[in-house]
């Protein structure tokens, strides 16, 4: 499960990822309201947990566009404004829960395995050709054959299914599986480590790669199938 934690303090960024990691949480963070939105447009969550108080947009603007964009992802805000009527206004906004600060981590993952219990039954499976991902599961198969990768590379793969058709770029590969915890002048070799075992993994002998390499940017996963690329190009 893919957990998106919006807060300014790096602290407390830094405490709900390292508890929800242990919890075996996969984790992104984001620092304030236009990169929290910058990462939902480019990737699918299992969960959102959103801070009210942003230095740039606050958390309830947020959460309206959200739900304007008619994301369905299930969104636990987390707020030292405890009044009634914060309440009221968050879950009004389109908030499925709403946590006061100081709270407890036992109650903050009681919470958050609720939110995600309702919704696991709904995460969309993402597929190209023969290929299926299942982000809920976390489980990769090729023509109905278990992939096992790590978790790095699942990750990779993920982003790439969910942005499928599209490219996308090595600095948002990075700053999506890694965080802010990558050196940008040796992630571009990281990079391509990764996506040359991915190949060796998820591609079949004698048919084109499923990971297209779009020079001078980055990599793309087509909305079509490989034999339907090679038939096109025959044509």
């Amino acid at each position: 499960m893919h957990i998106l934690v919006v807060d300014d303090d790096p602290e407390i960024r830094e405490q709900l990822s390292r508890a929800l990691e242990e919890q075996r949480y996969r984790v992104t963070t984001a620092a304030d309201g236009r990169k929290a939105l910058a990462r939902l447009e480019s990737c699918a969550y299992d969960l959102v947990l959103l801070d009210i108080m942003l230095p740039d947009m606050d958390g309830i603007a947020v959460l309206r566009k959200i739900r304007h964009w008619e994301l369905q992802t299930p969104v636990l805000m987390l707020s030292a404004l405890a009044e009634v009527e914060d309440r009221i206004n968050g879950l009004d906004a389109g908030a499925d829960d709403y946590l006061p600060k100081p709270f407890s981590m036992a109650e903050l993952f009681a919470r958050v395995r609720a939110l995600l219990r309702r919704t696991t039954s709904r995460t969309p499976l993402l597929q190209a050709g023969g290929l299926l991902l299942d982000p809920a599961g976390r489980r990769v198969s090729l023509h109905g054959e278990p992939v096992e990768l790590t978790a790095k590379e699942f990750a990779i793969l993920e982003f790439l299914l969910y942005n499928k058709g599209r490219a996308v770029s090595r600095f948002d590969l990075a700053e999506h599986v890694w965080g802010d915890d990558y050196d940008p002048f040796t992630m571009s070799n990281v990079i391509e480590v990764h996506i040359k075992n991915l190949r060796r993994k998820i591609d079949t002998p004698g048919r084109p790669s499923l990971i297209v390499t779009v020079r001078g940017v980055g990599y793309r996963i087509d909305a079509s199938p490989p034999e339907g690329r090679r038939a096109a190009r025959q044509q």
